[in-house]
């Protein structure tokens, strides 16, 4: 029985950490998503992705735009259908799966500018040398406002960790 108890205050705590480790990165930083001053080829390769992470843009809605889109479509900078499409201008994106994923402007002439950027979510923290990843403390953009629920219920997976683990070692 001591053994179970051990590995379920193990879950837990993987589970805790794992929730606390997610970073949100505004795009561009104080420039936000634009056509003009950001190489977002640039900015994204000082950066190390992982899933969890929160990717926004900022951006002014009458003349921009979010794309998603495949490999090809980001070389060529032509849509011809995209995965999603984002039009607030104040876009949240959770990166949930590994592997490359692509964002353009879709105005035209924007994503030939440069209004382009490939997020890299790597599989693992073992997935690049430690010389080799970037620090994932370089510029990450912490936003607090329009999260009051990512907020809310990053603070409930606290609190349930805690009284499970209470709740554990008290019988």
């Amino acid at each position: 029985m001591d053994l179970a108890k051990r590995v379920l205050a193990s879950i837990i705590i993987a589970t805790l950490l794992r929730t606390s480790l997610c970073v949100v990165y505004n795009v561009g930083d104080s420039a936000g998503w634009t056509v003009m001053g950001v190489d977002y080829e640039q900015w994204a390769s000082t950066k190390t992705f992982h899933i969890g992470d929160t990717i926004e843009f900022h951006y002014n809605n009458k003349f921009h735009d979010v794309m998603q889109v495949t490999l090809k479509e980001f070389k060529l900078c032509n849509v011809t259908s995209e995965m999603a499409s984002y039009h607030s201008g104040s876009d949240s994106i959770t990166l949930d799966t590994t592997g490359h994923h692509y964002y353009i402007c879709g105005v035209p002439g924007h994503c030939q500018a440069g209004q382009k950027v490939d997020f890299f979510v790597a599989e693992g923290s073992g997935s690049q040398s430690p010389s080799e990843a970037p620090s994932r403390s370089q510029s990450p953009s912490i936003i607090a406002h329009d999260h009051s629920s990512a907020l809310s219920l990053s603070y409930s997976l606290v609190v349930f960790g805690l009284c499970s683990l209470i709740a554990v070692f008290a019988y």
